[in-house]
């Protein structure tokens, strides 16, 4: 394989960078901008012929945006002659429909798989999906890692007593992951069990485990408006659990999720990934933001070098 190359969309460059830095390479000149009417124009600036090419671009919010400009960037690095195209997303979005659940509701994770194939990525790098089925959706080779072990090393900081905590997944769908959370961290878990009543809103009913007197640690993969981790917090609140803290994968932060983190005096932290940037921390310092380049970088290095994987995520194939 020829030589190393990064590049970047206008998703997440600081992230990109941080890669880079890990990896002791520069990041790859690329020109990221917009035509007059908003069409999206892209152009590699250097020579990447023969080169095993990294795309890095997180598809966050603006979804469509970032989405476009990744597919672009494959096109273009294509049409260059890279020897390999690897499409690095952080984060996957619209990752949330993977099923048909309804009548007449699309499979966008199935879609987007599809026009990243199409584009000519030749394989995927991938961080916590939604689902981890996704990885069927694709026709090329996908490296699926997990943010445990660097989510879980914020937590060794702080040198609790295990015994005294208690991982706690929010929802029945998450208890894999809290079941792996709880094993690495030493600690017991819970399950919140709870009825969704619409689209937007659910109520808990019952909390499956010993919570009374802990510190509980929800752990999830997405957050998102916020509403079912405030909930979930004041709900392990009225069950005599003394903090709360939660470790979350993608930071997406829509719509009023800020104020609510903010106004929640139970939630002691919210710990998440710089899978999606943020760049608030001043005003809100409630939330941390821990890096995942490393991961990313050495998943990269072993990709380049046809070196194994698997080593990565050993201690979490329960997820």
């Amino acid at each position: 394989m020829g030589e190393m190359a990064i590049l970047s969309g206008n998703a997440n460059l600081v992230l990109a960078n941080k890669i880079c830095e890990s990896l002791h390479v520069p990041l790859a000149k690329a020109f990221v901008g917009r035509f007059s009417e908003g069409e999206i124009q892209v152009q590699i600036q250097e020579n990447i012929r023969g080169r095993d090419v990294f795309i890095v671009q997180p598809t966050c919010t603006p979804v469509n945006e970032n989405l476009m400009e990744l597919l672009i960037l494959i096109d273009a690095a294509r049409r260059a002659s890279a020897e390999r195209i690897t499409a690095v997303l952080p984060y996957y979005g619209y990752a949330r429909q993977d099923r048909k659940d309804q009548p007449r509701v699309p499979i966008t994770a199935k879609l987007v798989a599809n026009l990243i194939c199409a584009a000519g990525a030749n394989r995927v790098l991938t961080m916590d999906l939604h689902a981890s089925q996704i990885q069927g959706f694709f026709d090329i080779p996908v490296d699926h890692l997990y943010g445990i072990a660097t989510l879980c090393d914020y937590f060794f900081q702080k040198k609790w007593d295990p015994r005294s905590a208690v991982v706690v997944s929010p929802d029945v769908g998450s208890v894999k992951m809290a079941r792996a959370y709880s094993k690495k961290l030493a600690a017991p878990f819970a399950v919140i069990d709870k009825r969704r009543l619409s689209p937007n809103k659910t109520e808990v009913m019952h909390i499956l485990g010993p919570v009374k007197g802990k510190t509980a640690i929800l752990v999830d993969d997405i957050v998102a408006t916020a509403g079912s981790l405030v909930e979930a917090a004041e709900a392990l609140q009225k069950k005599g659990v003394t903090q709360v803290y939660a470790a979350i994968s993608h930071g997406v932060l829509s719509g009023s999720a800020l104020e609510r983190i903010h106004k929640c005096d139970v939630l002691k932290e919210l710990v998440i990934t710089d899978s999606i940037p943020f760049t608030q921390h001043r005003k809100y310092p409630k939330i941390k933001v821990i890096s995942v380049a490393p991961l990313l970088a050495d998943a990269i290095n072993r990709i380049h070098n046809s070196e194994s994987v698997s080593c990565l995520f050993e201690e979490v194939r329960t997820i």
